[in-house]
């Protein structure tokens, strides 16, 4: 009697009184489909700087949402010579949120002679082992942003041309890079320019 007490007892103890069993515990994913989604992630770097529409398209098809500004940014990598210098992995940050940082050379940072490269991360989201979004930051140089004010203002040729509906929808985002790129040029070599 005394040992099936103890045994029960101690029983108790270990479950520290969790007897509350109205909330189930939260399931994590499989590491199986965690390694899924990175691996998908990969893929969409190497889609993106494929510089192939073609090869990136497909993985934004079930988010379209992001799939415009994507498309978008590519052809702008593209035009602006983007030069992957440092490929971070991809990792995740949070449960379906993967982010992949990429550090690049560019044409239009090269323009402002900083000496700096830019690092751009892709922020993707996962739902049942598909990409639905895609967020991407930078840690441009505030003399980056100078730039293209100037740029907006000095070459408004620039904008109503090449750069015509960048942010929504434009249809040639290469064009529009190596205006920009000229155009940071101008600003570098003006007066405006100081670092």
């Amino acid at each position: 009697m005394f040992r099936r007490f103890a045994a029960s007892s101690v029983l108790l103890i270990l479950l520290g009184g969790c007897t509350d069993v109205s909330e189930p515990l939260a399931t994590p994913e499989p590491p199986d489909a965690v390694s899924a989604d990175l691996s998908k992630a990969e893929a969409f770097i190497d889609a993106f700087y494929s510089f192939d529409p073609e090869r990136l398209r497909p993985m934004l098809a079930a988010a379209p949402e992001s799939a415009q500004s994507l498309l978008y940014y590519q052809g702008w990598a593209e035009g602006g010579n983007y030069k992957v210098l440092e490929r971070g992995a991809c990792a995740v940050d949070d449960k379906d949120l993967i982010s992949c940082p990429i550090t690049v050379q560019d044409d239009p940072v090269l323009a402002l002679k900083t000496g700096f490269n830019v690092t751009d991360t892709f922020t993707l989201t996962f739902a049942n082992g598909e990409i639905v979004k895609v967020e991407t930051s930078s840690n441009d140089q505030p003399i980056y942003y100078e730039a293209r004010a100037w740029v907006e203002r000095e070459m408004p040729e620039v904008m109503a041309g090449p750069c015509k509906d960048r942010g929504a929808g434009g249809t040639t985002p290469g064009d529009c890079a190596r205006a920009m790129t000229e155009g940071y040029r101008r600003f570098a070599a003006s007066d405006a320019y100081s670092l």
